[in-house]
C-alpha cells in the first residue's frame, strides 16, 4: 500500500497543474464517454454515477459533462475509443498495471513499450503481473481532520474491508462495490478524502532505495504524461526520508 499511497500524493501535487494543461479534464471526458456506453442514466449506472462525480470535483463546465456522455450513449458522434491494460516492470522489479483508453491500440502498445524501455522498465506478457493487484474502493482521509476511531467506526459501518494508518494519512479499504457507500457515509459525516477511486491495490510493495526510486517516480511521470494512459498502479514502496531527498533533489 505505501507505494501507491507515494504515488498518490505525488499526484495531488500534480493536480493543479494537469488541471491547467487540460489533461485531468481530458481523462475525464475518456472515462464520461466510456462509462455511458453502459447506459446515460448515473441512477442506473454506477461508473457513469462516478465519473459524474469526479467530473464535477474537477469543475468541469456542465455543457461539456453532457457533451461527454452524449458521445457515449451515441446522441453525438464522436472517437471510438478501446479499453485495455498493459503490464511491465519498472526498476528494482517492481510491477506495473498501465490502464489505457486510446483510438489506436497499436500505436499506444508501441509507445508504451518504448517509454518502458527507456526509462529502466520494461513490457511484460499479459497477466505477468496483474495477479499481484486486486480491485479496491480507496479512500485517502489526511491525519487532522478526524480522529481515528471515529473514523475506522464510521468506515466499517459503511461496509469498509480495513483501514490501514501511515505518518500521515489513513487509507480506507473497500470492495468495489461498496465504495459509493462508503464515500457518501464519509461525505454525510462531512469528513473531506483526498482521494477518493476504484483502484488497483497491490498484495505486496518493492521497497526502492535513493537510485531506484528516482528512477521509478520519472518513470511514472513520464507514463503519466501520456496521453492515452488513464491510470498506473505499481507496488513500489519509497521510505518517507528518501521520498524527500528526491523531491528536493527534483525541486
Amino acid at each position: 500500500m505505501g507505494g501507491h499511497s507515494h504515488w498518490a500524493t505525488t499526484k495531488r501535487h500534480k493536480a493543479s497543474i494537469d488541471a491547467k494543461r487540460g489533461k485531468l479534464f481530458t481523462r475525464i471526458i475518456r472515462e464520461l464517454t466510456i462509462a455511458a456506453r453502459q447506459g446515460g442514466d448515473p441512477d442506473g449506472n454506477p461508473r457513469l454515477r462516478l465519473a459524474i462525480s469526479k467530473a464535477k470535483d474537477a469543475n468541469m463546465p456542465g455543457d461539456t459533462l453532457k457533451k461527454a456522455i452524449q458521445r457515449g450513449t451515441g446522441e453525438l458522434p464522436g472517437v471510438n475509443f478501446e479499453e485495455f491494460t498493459l503490464e511491465g516492470y519498472g526498476p528494482g522489479g517492481t510491477a506495473i498495471l498501465i490502464e489505457i483508453t486510446s483510438d489506436n491500440r497499436n500505436r499506444t502498445v508501441a509507445e508504451i513499450r518504448n517509454l518502458l524501455t527507456k526509462n529502466s522498465g520494461n513490457m511484460a506478457e499479459a497477466g505477468a503481473v496483474s495477479w499481484q493487484f486486486h480491485k479496491k474502493g480507496l479512500l485517502v482521509v489526511e491525519k487532522g481532520k478526524v480522529e481515528e476511531d471515529r473514523l475506522l467506526s464510521l468506515a466499517l459501518d459503511a461496509g469498509a474491508e480495513d483501514m490501514k494508518v501511515d505518518e500521515k494519512t489513513f487509507e480506507i479499504i473497500t470492495d468495489p462495490h461498496d465504495f459509493e457507500n462508503v464515500k457518501k457515509a464519509l461525505t454525510d459525516a462531512k469528513i473531506e478524502a483526498s482521494l477518493a477511486e476504484v483502484t488497483f491495490v497491490p498484495q505486496n510493495t518493492v521497497k526502492l532505495q535513493e537510485k531506484a526510486a528516482e528512477q521509478m517516480l520519472r518513470l511514472m511521470e513520464i507514463l503519466d504524461d501520456q496521453d492515452d494512459v488513464q491510470k498506473i498502479h505499481a507496488n513500489f514502496d519509497i521510505p518517507d526520508e528518501i521520498m524527500e531527498k528526491v523531491a528536493a533533489a527534483a525541486g
